[in-house]
């Protein structure tokens, strides 16, 4: 399924199979920015995942990208890693959380 919101995005991974992100207790932040953007807070744990809008929880990993390259991201047109090295995702917090993004989001 392919994406056109970020928030669209978001709610996919909040309702995929929790097998994808198995393994991981984290509360995550979503800082999106420009058309569509916002902060969202997801919170992975054994039960599954929850979703809210806002800032609700410290997270242990923010990402801050705009919402366009997030929902690329999240169709798979753009890779995590490259993105990150161009600059174009900034991660604040639990790096082994970052590294274990793609995975989380594909």
């Amino acid at each position: 399924m392919a994406y056109s919101t970020a928030q669209e995005a978001l709610e996919g991974i909040s309702s995929a199979d929790p097998a994808r992100y198995a393994g991981i207790e984290a509360v995550l932040l979503f800082d999106l920015t420009g058309d569509g953007g916002g902060k969202w807070t997801l919170a992975l744990s054994g039960e599954g995942a929850k979703l809210e809008e806002g800032e609700t929880a410290t997270p242990a990993m923010a990402l801050s990208m705009s919402s366009s390259d997030f929902v690329s991201m999240c169709n798979g047109d753009l890779n995590a890693m490259a993105a990150f090295m161009q600059g174009k995702i900034k991660v604040t917090g639990d790096m082994s959380l970052a590294m274990r993004l793609q995975n989380i989001l594909a």
